[in-house]
């Protein structure tokens, strides 16, 4: 399967400042099959530590950070040679072993020459609960879910997937049926990379959704397993409860909706809990578009998403009879399987943070907002053959932003105030400044 993110890792390999690097992302993102693949390919052997399985290498971890004493225990346990340079050192789940991820500053400063890579399913709740962490000694990678790019690769549409990032708008064009047919999958299968190897193998759909329950059960035991006692109840109200609120027309995240008379500090841990874990993106509020947009934002405002379509599609309960009527898949509880689509492939780019606009004391919206290089940019998603979007036309109206983007199912055209963008092509916002 293609990953975008292992041309990064080939990067980091030759980088003159390379540093040990850390890999974040949710569970069943892939993590483990980046790193094992990157060794097979970009290295003459890995050798790979699994902390969840060996008990003997946390203990090894946990004596001291004698480095050379370290990497005797790693060719004792792997029987692989770490040879500076030629050998990738694999170590997986760094959560059950807190000190490996302190001897990652060791590694940096003792054996500079070694190639270490870690990474950690819930590597995010580990930090936030202050562990010993090697600042400015590690360099860190995020991995979320396979884009709908990778998608259209992952089962056969190399072509197609060029022809979008070339953005060849008359080719385009030509073969919006087939894009947006391949679209509907997507929002079905979603990206898990596991979900999306066996459908790419074997177009099941029923698999599919054996396969998204199976992901979603695991989280629900992690939270029994890992998450602290008291708040697990609020976890699985949160969890559970995004679909209901994605369904509202207002998708301003609501605490009174997952219990009457529910205040903001009873859920509070229990909503870090699943953003540390990866398994959710919050979407901050920001009243003006200035930059740096980050200086705008109210936190206090937000709106949830899940960390994948084919996720939030599977709890919600959708079946696959919706692929096959119209376009009803991307209208689907008021158009927020269309959102989630839209802001996986705005994660996907890792271009910055991404907000969306609510002025105070108005009812107007814009989906999302970014910022591209120096410069704000509105995406209104319209999931509907109703292209109206009197929010962003109000926008521009009064902050008249250098780029405007409306997203729907339309094809491109661009007109004096904005562009209007295809669902499918959702991946190139953030080079659309030079269209």
């Amino acid at each position: 399967m293609y990953r975008k993110e292992l041309e990064e890792l080939k990067n980091w390999k030759t980088s003159a400042s390379r540093k040990p690097l850390i890999i974040k992302g949710a569970r069943q993102t892939g993590k483990t099959w980046l790193m094992k693949e990157f060794g097979k390919t970009a290295y003459e052997n890995a050798a790979y530590v699994n902390f969840e399985s060996s008990p003997v290498m946390r203990q090894v971890f946990n004596l001291d950070f004698d480095i050379t004493r370290i990497l005797n225990a790693i060719r004792i346990e792997t029987g692989v040679e770490p040879i500076a340079g030629k050998t990738l050192i694999i170590l997986d789940e760094i959560q059950d072993a807190p000190k490996a991820l302190t001897s990652l500053k060791y590694f940096a400063e003792n054996t500079p020459d070694q190639h270490v890579v870690a990474a950690g399913s819930l590597l995010g709740v580990l930090l936030a609960k202050g562990a010993s962490f090697p600042v400015g000694k590690v360099s860190f990678m995020s991995l979320d879910p396979v884009s709908f790019h990778e998608f259209l690769i992952a089962i056969g549409q190399q072509v197609l997937a060029d022809t979008i990032s070339k953005m060849d708008w008359p080719l385009i064009t030509a073969y919006r049926e087939k894009y947006i047919d391949f679209l509907k999958q997507y929002y079905f299968v979603g990206g898990m990379p596991e979900v999306v190897y066996q459908y790419a193998s074997n177009k099941d759909l029923e698999e599919v959704r054996s396969l998204q329950q199976f992901i979603l059960n695991a989280y629900e035991q992690d939270f029994a397993k890992h998450a602290p006692a008291d708040i697990i109840p609020r976890i699985r109200m949160v969890w559970n409860g995004i679909p209901a609120q994605l369904a509202r027309e207002n998708k301003k995240f609501i605490y009174g909706q997952l219990k009457h008379g529910a205040r903001a500090k009873e859920f509070e841990m229990a909503l870090l809990w699943l953003y540390d874990c990866g398994l959710i993106y919050k979407v901050n509020q920001v009243t003006k578009p200035a930059i740096p947009l980050k200086a705008c934002e109210d936190s206090g405002a937000f709106k949830l998403y899940m960390l994948d379509t084919g996720l939030l599609a599977a709890l919600a309960g959708l079946d696959a009879q919706s692929l096959l009527e119209g376009n009803r898949l991307f209208e689907e509880f008021k158009g927020a399987l269309t959102e989630q689509y839209v802001l996986q492939q705005l994660v996907a780019q890792k271009q910055g943070e991404v907000y969306y606009w609510s002025p105070q004391n108005a009812r107007m919206e814009i989906d999302f907002m970014i910022q591209a290089r120096k410069n704000v940019i509105p995406i209104e998603v319209k999931a509907a053959e109703n292209l109206h979007a009197k929010s962003l036309r109000v926008f521009c109206k009064k902050y008249q932003p250098i780029l405007a983007i409306r997203t729907s199912l339309s094809d491109y055209r661009k007109e004096d105030w904005m562009i209007n963008v295809p669902l499918y092509a959702a991946g190139t916002f953030y080079n659309m400044e030079n269209q």
